[in-house]
């Protein structure tokens, strides 16, 4: 199989395409005609925080850029395999969230994402395409390009190596689905190899882990001295997101997916690699 893939460039692109060489060919940035029938679309903004900078951006990002490339497939027979996120399902659903559950977005990225999934389901059945939905839990591991907004996980792990105060919201009590991100890139190939036509597929781990736990977990692996406190979550925050959330995996699993990077293997690596960073960084030149 010959993949094109749109996003190679972001943290899931990469890895999807270091890990399937000879398959996995990137698609140039800005370019949007896929040279090859299998297609795989991680082109996205990454958090809902953009309505205090760019109202724009994730309209531009998640709606228009899709629409210009199947406007390029209009006339091809193709599948889109289309990358979105656990945020789609928005802040009631019941959990673990299935695939079936009537999806409440709530943020620009949020609205955006499910809005691309509807739009591109519609294309599809109007012009007779293929396509697969596949959302995304949270992913984490070394090479991510993370920030308060954007993998807060990670942005707090830095911060622990650095021995800088940490704040957790809500004392560290929000649950989180986490998947490796090798692991996220294997469960792609997977689903475009077995994963039904037509429908939506969760990817992640199903297993809740309380955000507090795993940051103690770190604080204690690196011997940190950084002071960990809890703070109320901002209005905006808790309007957007959903106090606990985690997937139900179940399809995933039917297709034979098993995760092979444990939580704490991959925070471990996580770590290691955020050290290895530090210390070059303070390294004499």
């Amino acid at each position: 199989m010959e993949i094109s893939v749109f996003g190679a460039s972001g943290f899931v692109g990469s890895r999807f395409c270091a890990l399937h060489p000879g398959e996995a060919h990137a698609v140039a940035r800005d370019a949007v005609s896929p040279a090859h029938d299998q297609i795989l679309y991680l082109v996205s903004t990454t958090h809902n925080y953009h309505v205090y900078d760019d109202l724009q951006i994730d309209i531009d990002t998640n709606l228009k850029h899709l629409m210009r490339v199947l406007e390029h497939c209009r006339e091809r027979d193709f599948t889109l395999n289309f990358v979105s996120s656990w945020f789609v399902y928005g802040t009631h659903v019941e959990l673990p969230a299935k695939e079936s559950a009537i999806c409440n977005p709530r943020g620009f990225y949020a609205i955006t994402k499910k809005c691309a999934e509807d739009l591109l389901v519609s294309f599809c059945r109007t012009f007779g395409k293929k396509y697969r939905i596949l959302r995304l839990s949270g992913v984490y591991g070394p090479g991510d390009r993370f920030s308060k907004r954007k993998n807060a996980l990670q942005y707090m792990i830095q911060r622990l190596v650095r021995n800088e105060p940490v704040e957790l919201y809500a004392a560290g009590t929000p649950v989180r689905d986490y998947l490796y991100v090798d692991d996220v890139a294997r469960a792609l190939r997977l689903c475009m190899d077995r994963a039904p036509l037509g429908e939506i597929t969760n990817v992640g781990s199903g297993v809740p882990a309380r955000l507090g736990d795993l940051i103690h977990y770190c604080r204690d692996r690196l011997g940190s001295k950084s002071a960990i406190t809890s703070v109320e979550p901002p209005e905006f925050h808790r309007s957007v997101q959903a106090h606990d959330f985690w997937l139900d995996v179940s399809r995933l699993e039917s297709l034979g997916f098993e995760p092979r990077v444990g939580l704490h293997e991959g925070l471990d690596r996580v770590m290691d690699a955020l050290v290895a960073a530090e210390n070059t960084a303070a390294a004499p030149r």
